[in-house]
């Protein structure tokens, strides 16, 4: 598949716009319907929580926004074709995926209101507040990342990576169907991008490692361009295959998660969907949760939510990091925990 088709493939994970109210919801919520059957051995059994996290976290159920708190969600949309749900750093709005193009909406799901008609991969805020960094075709083909203003009317949007595609003209806007197959085949051009806590950094799929190797995850500096490759696949001297998506930074920034799948020279080396913890300041990496654990949001620097397998369908998992001690929160996936205020 060529670029173009990889990234047409990769903008819609998502769906439209509603409100309700709340309401309460025992422990065990449903499985989200249509998942397959968890592999044998994904990990210790999870103790469903009746409290939940402190923090709301936004999470999407059969292709709408729910915020859950403890016991209680509200629903936020309706009309499916939502994802990638995306807190802003004061906690009052939420960027979201709706049919592939970004928009955004208060914390309780009122003024909902599109940014930008173009294609796009998951959102993410800037420090600031002030911008919203998303992932779409760029002038080399490939996927590249703008950013555009979250508060200004008729804003357009900024090339932020590749830099050699800064000034250039936009490419035209494309038009994608929603990303199908296994769960392994609906990652792999995922587009997420992950806005540094700091500020100065992007994460990102692709960028100018595409040119070496077959799959790859870079961070790159907003204000100089310059791209840092973090994870690598296929090419390049490395004789795997796999992707690195959905990035997601640790709130103090010294760590950086993504949702991860390899297949090594031999069987031996193969490794599921998983998640790699990664630190930026010496490189090492470690895997967190479980087998077909994915989604990464940190609540802190020892807690995350992630998205497990559980009966057949996705959940949302609280996971301790020291440890992996897990707890079931409800069914559903890509959350997205509310930052605390600083």
């Amino acid at each position: 598949m060529g670029k173009l088709g990889q990234m047409a493939g990769s903008v819609t994970l998502a769906a439209a716009v509603g409100l309700s109210g709340s309401q309460a919801l025992p422990a065990l919520a449903r499985a989200t319907p249509g998942d397959p059957a968890p592999a044998a051995g994904t990990g210790r059994p999870a103790a469903p929580v009746e409290a939940g996290l402190p923090d709301p976290v936004a999470f999407v159920r059969d292709g709408d926004v729910y915020v859950s708190k403890g016991a209680t969600e509200q629903r936020l949309t309706t009309g499916g074709g939502h994802a990638r749900p995306r807190w802003s750093p004061d906690g009052r709005q939420i960027a979201v995926l709706n049919r592939g193009q970004v928009w955004v909406m208060k914390a309780d799901g009122s003024g909902q209101r599109r940014l930008s008609t173009r294609p796009a991969g998951g959102p993410s805020w800037s420090p600031d507040g002030k911008w919203i960094a998303f992932a779409s075709l760029s002038c080399t083909g490939g996927p590249g990342v703008y950013r555009i203003s979250a508060t200004a009317g008729g804003a357009k949007p900024e090339v932020l990576f590749p830099r050699d595609c800064r000034g250039e003209k936009l490419p035209e806007e494309t038009t994608a169907g929603p990303a199908t197959g296994s769960l392994r085949e609906r990652l792999q051009y995922d587009n997420a991008v992950a806005w540094s806590p700091d500020g100065i950094r992007v994460a990102f799929r692709g960028g100018d490692c595409e040119s070496t190797y077959d799959a790859c995850l870079s961070i790159g500096t907003v204000a100089t361009g310059e791209e840092q490759t973090v994870a690598a696949y296929g090419g390049g001297g490395t004789q795997n295959r796999g992707f690195a998506v959905v990035p997601s930074w640790r709130p103090d920034g010294v760590k950086l998660s993504w949702t991860a799948y390899e297949e090594g020279e031999t069987a031996a080396g193969n490794k599921p969907v998983h998640l790699v913890e990664y630190d930026t300041a010496t490189g090492a990496e470690r895997t967190v949760g479980s087998a077909l654990d994915r989604e990464l949001s940190y609540a802190d620097s020892g807690h995350a939510v992630v998205t497990s397998r559980n009966n057949g369908g996705s959940w949302l998992t609280v996971l301790r990091l020291s440890d992996g001690t897990r707890t079931l929160l409800r069914s559903g996936s890509q959350p997205s925990v509310r930052p605390r205020p600083h």
